[in-house]
């Protein structure tokens, strides 16, 4: 059986892939921890940031895939988040709200030509004017999309899914901490589970375990997906840590926190970790979370 596959990798082991200081050596360095850990492949995670940073970092992130066998063999493409998300307080999430942007067929096609092919997903607020074409222009080069740190309606979550939405990033995350009752993003998404893979942070502090655990009962198990969403203190445990342009602080129960504690920003736990909590704390079975860690992120990768 082949080890883990993660859609959602910021940074790990003190690498941060959304540095501008970021060299062929660290990018190995992360790739070799990773294996070690269990994984088989990842998506680099590159975040909101002015155009012209994210798309610098998207090349430099292909340059060493295409330089170094051995990353390439690990990274299966790169995942960008944003910055194409909703503006608003809570849903941004620690995505720089001031970079936000409208999405765009010109804009999304500067980062997508930066990958050089190896963006392979792709996670923007479809209720953003602009969405659905982008949603359309960026299916029909095969890259995956999902929705994610956004408000969107019913109407707008299924007008999303026709034109070929096929995921969401996180859910319980990248939203307030203070919602409507019911007609709130979360359940929303969940009553679409049958049309969306749906990824969940599972390190019991994104989402309570007693929540996290309502959740995965909502969604089919061909949907369910694990990221970590790690940042550059995955394996390293309590500190201060850089992603992009921000610090972050991380608690000695691994919660991973932005400026003020009022948000996290990322996550400290490995999917070793999560793997091994979901059994201890759910009573996942070893099947199920084969599947959640393994099968299902490699069929969001090969469009399945």
């Amino acid at each position: 059986m082949s080890g883990f596959v993660d859609l959602q990798v910021n940074g790990y082991y003190g690498v941060d892939f959304n540095s501008d200081d970021l060299t062929d050596e660290a990018i190995l360095s992360a790739c070799r921890q990773m294996r070690s850990d269990g994984l088989t492949s990842f998506l680099p995670t590159i975040i909101t940031d002015k155009i012209d940073a994210m798309v610098r970092r998207i090349r430099r992130l292909a340059d060493a895939a295409e330089t170094h066998a051995e990353i390439a063999e690990i990274v299966a493409g790169i995942h960008v988040e944003g910055p194409f998300l909703s503006p608003e307080p809570g849903f941004v999430g620690a995505h720089p709200a001031d970079c936000v942007r409208e999405p765009s067929i010109e804009l999304a096609e500067q980062l997508v030509e930066a990958g050089r092919g190896r963006v392979r997903l792709l996670t923007l607020a479809p209720e953003m004017h602009g969405s659905v074409e982008v949603t359309r222009w960026l299916c029909d080069r095969s890259i995956v999309v999902a929705a994610g740190h956004c408000d969107a309606s019913i109407a707008q979550l299924r007008q999303a899914i026709d034109a070929g939405l096929s995921m969401f990033t996180h859910l319980g995350n990248g939203c307030p901490g203070q919602m409507h009752r019911h007609d709130n993003i979360v359940q929303r998404v969940l009553s679409l589970s049958d049309h969306l893979k749906i990824s969940f942070i599972a390190d019991g502090h994104h989402v309570p375990w007693f929540a996290l655990g309502n959740y995965l009962k909502c969604v089919p198990e061909q949907n369910i997906v694990i990221v970590t969403d790690a940042i550059g203190a995955a394996g390293l445990g309590p500190g201060f840590y850089r992603l992009a342009g921000q610090m972050v602080e991380v608690d000695q129960h691994l919660a991973a926190w932005a400026e003020g504690h009022q948000h996290f920003a990322g996550c400290a736990t490995t999917m070793p970790q999560m793997a091994e909590m979901l059994a201890s704390r759910l009573g996942i079975d070893a099947e199920r979370i084969d599947r959640w860690t393994r099968i299902n992120p490699m069929q969001v990768l090969e469009g399945a």
